[in-house]
């Protein structure tokens, strides 16, 4: 057996078994910490396989930005583990079916008789000078420039219609008006309200 084929098999195993720990934790941080564990061994293996642009991309996005993010928002959220639990043992049983379906899924999509050697041949090594990041973008902008323009032309949309959402007349989103901040005045600022002293009622 090749060292790269050992390497494969690792990595792996890393990456089943850290998201299969993932997703039976009940801690949200242990959870996030494997789920990253998961990226770092799925970007190995990328990388074994010559895809470097794909493996530093999902570093670089998902470790760095989006776990990130997870992270800080599961410490400023201060989440219930309790509930958690609760909530675990009672979608176990669903949790469960879901995962087998998915499982018998990838298991007839993914066997031998469709990627096996005898199916797809073995792809040849490259040389030591070539980049799969030209590869991927002569692909990208010749043979799918078309669905690559329209997916941008869709994220667009999305990011405006959100921007519409956020911003629309009768939300409570707090807005701040820079030329009222500016033209202010110190009138404008303070009033002085004139209130009569009333007498003291004595006591009888």
């Amino acid at each position: 057996m090749e060292f790269t084929s050992v390497l494969f098999y690792v990595f792996g195993f890393c990456f089943v078994a850290s998201a299969a720990l993932m997703v039976t934790s009940r801690n949200t941080m242990k959870a996030a910490m494997l789920l990253i564990l998961s990226f770092f061994s799925a970007a190995s293996i990328w990388l074994l396989l010559e895809a470097e642009f794909l493996a530093v991309t999902l570093i670089l996005v998902y470790v760095g930005a989006v776990m990130v993010l997870f992270l800080f928002v599961i410490k400023m959220l201060d989440v219930d583990q309790s509930t958690l639990r609760a909530k675990f043992t009672k979608y176990l049983p669903l949790g469960i079916v879901v995962a087998a379906i998915v499982i018998a899924q990838m298991a007839l999509v993914l066997s031998a008789g469709q990627f096996g050697l005898d199916v797809v041949a073995e792809p040849a090594r490259h040389a030591a000078d070539y980049s799969n990041i030209t590869e991927l973008a002569n692909v990208l902008y010749t043979a799918y420039v078309y669905p690559f323009e329209l997916a941008a032309v869709l994220l667009l949309i999305a990011i405006i219609a959100a921007i519409t959402l956020v911003h629309r007349k009768g939300s409570r989103s707090k807005k701040q008006d820079v030329s009222e901040q500016v033209n202010v005045q110190a009138k404008d600022r303070m009033r002085i309200v004139s209130i009569p002293s009333g007498k003291r009622k004595e006591s009888k």
